[in-house]
C-alpha cells in the first residue's frame, strides 16, 4: 500500500494539473445555458423602468382616500405598453391593469375588488396607503448593479436574468474538451455482434455524460483494442480533435494486456499516478501528454463512475473557472445497518438514501459492492464513504455520503 496515495493527494494533483481556467469566449445569449461565466454579470438597465402597478384597479393618490366616504373621478386607462399620458390631479384616478406605468402623482393602487364604480365614478371601502400594490421603479435591480458572479454556472433562472438586464451575449469560459477512448479486446458497441468472451461497452456513455452535464465537450473516439499500435492512433487522434483532456477506460492497471500506459508514455505522457488508496476505483492514473491532461479510469463500471464523480468532475469544473472545484461532495447522514471495520483503502460504497423520521438522510448499502454491477451503479442513490481503517459501525450512527442526485451522474 505504501505505493498509494491518498484519495486527498490524487485531488490535488489533478486540480493543479488545470493550471488555469480556459480561454474567454464570447457566445449568444441562447447558446449560453451550462457555460460558466468568466467575469461579473452587470445590469445594463433598471428593472423595472418605471413604477408600476402590481394588481388590477385603479391607479390613485393616497391622501384622496383618507376620507372613507370620498369618491374618485376615472380619467382614463393605462395599460401594459400603453401608459396614461398626464398626471393624476386631486380626486381623479386612473384603470390601470397589472404591469402598466403609473401615471405621473399616483403613489397607490386599489384593488378592483375593493371599488364600486358607477359610471366614471369609483368609491372606495377604505383609505389607501402610499406604496400600496405598487412596484417602485428598480424594485428587481439597477442600471450598473452586479447580479451574477464570475465562475457561476449558468442555470435557464440565470440567463433569463441576463436577458431582463439587456445582455444578448455573455463572456463565458470556453467548453473543456474531452476525448473518451474505451479499450479492450472484450468490448463491442452496444447492437454489434458478441464473440463468446466479449462484453458490450457502456463505460464510455456514462463518462460522456457526466462531460456534458459538468458544461464540457464529450468527443467519442470509440473502443481501442489492446494493442500499442491502435492505442497510440486513438491518442494522435485526440491531439487531432484539441482535446482538453483525455479519458481512458481500461487498460490502465498493470496486467499483461493492460497496455494504455505503456501507449501514453511512449507517446511523451508524464505519468503522474497511477494508483489510490480506494475502492471502487484504485487503478487510476493520471498524467499530462503535452497541453492535454489525462485521466485513466478503470475499465469496471463502478469505478469508472466513481472516479469521474472524484475527480473528472473536479477537474472540468476547475478548467471552467468554477468556484471551489474540489469542494467535499459529501454529506451527513444515518446508517441503516451495521458495517464491518474497513480495510487499508478509502471505501465509496453504493447505497439507497431516503429521508428518516427526522428528517436525516439515512443510507443502506447495496447487497453486494462487486463493482462490475451496472445494475446496481444505476440503481444507487448515492455513496457511503468510509475512511480507511474505519472502525466497525452500528445501525443509526453517523456516517458521510454523497448524493448522486445533481451531479449529473
Amino acid at each position: 500500500m505504501s505505493s498509494m496515495i491518498t484519495v486527498e493527494e490524487a485531488l490535488k494533483r489533478v486540480l493543479a494539473s488545470a493550471e488555469a481556467p480556459l480561454d474567454e469566449e464570447k457566445v449568444a445569449l441562447e447558446a449560453a445555458y451550462g457555460h460558466v461565466l468568466a467575469r461579473d454579470l452587470k445590469a445594463l438597465r433598471t428593472q423595472p423602468p418605471f413604477a408600476n402597478s402590481a394588481m388590477d384597479g385603479y391607479a390613485v393618490r393616497a391622501a384622496d382616500t383618507a376620507n372613507a366616504s370620498a369618491t374618485l373621478t376615472v380619467i382614463g386607462e393605462s395599460a401594459a405598453g400603453r401608459a396614461f399620458g398626464r398626471a393624476l390631479g386631486p380626486g381623479e384616478a386612473v384603470r390601470i391593469f397589472t404591469g402598466a406605468p403609473m401615471p405621473e402623482r399616483a403613489d397607490a393602487i386599489v384593488i378592483q375588488e375593493d371599488v364600486r364604480r358607477e359610471g366614471e365614478r369609483i368609491r372606495l371601502s377604505g383609505a389607501v396607503p402610499a406604496g400600496d400594490n405598487l412596484r417602485e421603479a428598480g424594485m428587481d435591480f439597477r442600471a450598473g448593479e452586479a447580479l451574477l458572479a464570475a465562475g457561476r454556472r449558468l442555470t435557464p433562472r440565470d440567463v433569463a436574468l441576463a436577458a431582463a438586464a439587456n445582455h444578448t451575449g455573455l463572456i463565458v469560459r470556453r467548453r473543456a474538451r474531452v476525448a473518451i477512448l474505451a479499450t479492450g479486446d472484450e468490448l463491442v458497441a452496444p447492437g454489434g455482434s458478441l464473440g463468446p468472451a466479449q462484453i458490450i461497452a457502456s463505460n464510455n456513455y456514462a463518462v460522456a455524460g457526466v462531460v456534458e452535464a459538468c458544461g464540457g465537450v464529450a468527443i467519442d473516439l470509440g473502443i481501442a483494442v489492446d494493442e500499442v499500435g491502435a492505442l497510440g492512433d486513438a491518442v494522435g487522434r485526440a491531439r487531432d480533435a484539441k482535446a482538453d483532456v483525455l479519458v481512458t477506460l481500461g487498460g490502465a492497471s498493470v496486467g499483461d494486456y493492460d497496455l494504455v500506459q505503456k501507449a501514453l508514455v511512449a507517446a511523451g505522457m508524464e505519468l503522474g499516478f497511477w494508483r489510490i488508496a480506494m475502492r471502487a476505483g484504485k487503478p487510476l492514473m493520471h498524467g499530462k501528454l503535452g497541453a492535454m491532461r489525462v485521466l485513466g479510469l478503470p475499465g469496471n463500471p463502478t469505478s469508472s463512475m466513481v472516479c469521474a464523480v472524484l475527480f473528472l468532475r473536479p477537474l472540468l469544473r476547475a478548467l471552467h473557472g468554477e468556484s471551489d472545484p474540489g469542494a467535499d461532495l459529501s454529506e451527513p447522514a444515518r446508517l441503516a445497518v451495521d458495517l464491518p471495520a474497513n480495510g487499508p483503502r478509502q471505501d465509496y460504497m453504493r447505497a439507497s438514501l431516503h429521508r428518516g423520521a427526522n428528517g436525516s438522510l439515512v443510507a443502506t448499502p447495496a447487497a453486494s459492492q462487486d463493482s462490475s454491477l451496472v445494475k446496481t451503479m444505476a440503481r444507487a442513490d448515492g455513496l457511503i464513504v468510509r475512511a480507511p481503517h474505519a472502525e466497525p459501525a452500528k445501525a443509526g450512527e453517523a456516517c458521510r455520503v454523497i448524493a448522486l442526485d445533481g451531479l449529473g451522474v
